[in-house]
């Protein structure tokens, strides 16, 4: 078997605890991803089987070998080395960052998807560092890393790193683009279950400083049996410093913050927060709310929108620009956007999101309390058309418990506090 190569392929690999560390190089900042998809459409994500969470043993590499010998990685905690076989059955994704595949584990059947990224021996990987972190903090809502291995390219001095992870079948993009395609709006609980589960998985992030820099419908996987949603494709994200600069030129055009549009290099998560927003937009109108055709453009239409920021939104963003002469424009009222059966709470959400002002948008986990989701907050409410019971969205993880008793107390049902007494009194005793 050999490496994962531009076509469909087998792999071979063998797993063990022991991993090189020093060979885990890659670029410092990873490429922005756009791709044509198929079925799944997935951005420069990879997806995965929705459910598994990851172990700690996704935490390593292995040394890159000739392409028709084993590569060394750690599948499993178990210390013990194994062999693993891939095969890999289509190409899902592909872009200036590399290549994604759909692949299958020989020896369980397993689906799962692999991305493949040329190194630069020079620096670290930071997409993979950011995945270990997320291994050791999962989120049901995030797409879970398997583990990783090194392959060898066709010159002698290219070298790949292919991340195993969770391979999840659609994305927002993909089911919002077939309900556009038949003039069918897209089920509004749908839309409210994809921007909660966004929401708290941009909170786990942002918790542990990652901001994700490139939140758009094709990085968010969806298991079309219960709506649960992924977060993937960390390519670009990064682990923002106070007092240390960042590219300003990062996110996809339609879901890219102002401030960047403004070139701050000193911005916060909350890009990411204006980025939902323009996703949850998206999903209540059917096509993109700023489709901005450069960066100029792209202002253009969020000031057509929002209307001429002030002064101290300007500086907000960028001081910079503080006397720069901008147009006066009235912002539009949100009812006049949106279809006129939207509900106000839908609005409220978005423009709490869409704020200039960084510091004013919606906390993520403090957004999972708007009353927005309070739908989702009700026992017995279920999936449209027989579509079954909601995805797992109150399995509260100790970042999301740490919130103040206030916020928690909108947050966590009182059947959903019922449940787990009930469930705690039905364990067995320890004694």
């Amino acid at each position: 078997m050999a490496s994962i190569s531009a076509a469909p392929a087998a792999i071979t690999t063998s797993s063990s605890k022991k991993s090189s560390s020093k060979e885990e190089t890659a670029s410092t900042a990873s490429n922005s991803f756009t791709s044509k998809h198929s079925r799944t459409d997935k951005g420069k994500s990879m997806s995965g089987t929705a459910g598994h969470r990851p172990s700690d043993a996704a935490d390593s590499a292995s040394a890159a070998v000739a392409p028709s010998s084993p590569v060394t990685t750690t599948a499993d905690s178990n210390s013990a080395q194994e062999n693993i076989s891939y095969s890999a059955e289509r190409i899902i994704g592909n872009g200036s960052f590399g290549v994604v595949f759909e692949a299958k584990v020989v020896e369980t059947n397993e689906v799962v998807a692999i991305k493949k990224v040329l190194q630069d021996k020079r620096f670290k990987n930071r997409e993979l560092q950011i995945m270990r972190q997320l291994v050791k903090d999962p989120h049901s809502n995030i797409v879970a890393l398997k583990h990783c291995f090194y392959s060898q390219g066709e010159k002698p001095d290219e070298l790949y790193l292919n991340l195993v992870l969770e391979f999840v079948p659609e994305t927002v993009y993909s089911i919002s683009r077939r309900h556009h395609k038949h003039n069918i709006p897209l089920p509004l609980i749908f839309v409210k279950l994809y921007l909660y589960q966004l929401s708290r998985a941009l909170a786990h992030i942002h918790a542990l400083g990652i901001c994700h820099r490139d939140i758009k419908p094709q990085n968010l996987l969806v298991n079309p049996k219960n709506q649960q949603l992924k977060l993937c494709d960390f390519g670009s994200a990064k682990a923002l410093v106070p007092g240390e600069p960042n590219v300003s030129y990062i996110c996809s055009r339609y879901y890219r913050a102002p401030e960047l549009i403004f070139g701050s290099t000193d911005y916060t998560t909350a890009i990411d927060v204006w980025s939902q927003g323009c996703v949850g937009a998206e999903l209540l109108l059917g096509q993109p709310l700023f489709p901005g055709d450069s960066g100029v453009d792209q202002l253009v239409e969020i000031i057509k929108v929002l209307g001429t920021p002030t002064k101290e939104e300007i500086r907000s963003m960028n001081s910079n620009y503080i006397e720069f002469k901008f147009p006066q424009i009235k912002g539009c009222q949100w009812k006049k956007i949106f279809r006129n059966k939207t509900p106000d709470e839908a609005m409220d959400f978005i423009a709490q999101t869409l704020a200039y002002t960084p510091s004013k948008r919606l906390e993520p986990l403090a957004g999972c309390a708007h009353t927005f989701f309070d739908e989702l907050r009700v026992e017995g409410t279920e999936l449209p058309n027989g579509g079954g019971p909601l995805p797992p969205l109150f399995d509260w993880t100790p970042h999301e418990l740490s919130s103040s008793q206030e916020l928690l107390d909108k947050l966590i049902p009182t059947w959903v506090t019922r449940q787990q007494l009930v469930d705690n009194n039905k364990k067995p005793s320890s004694r």
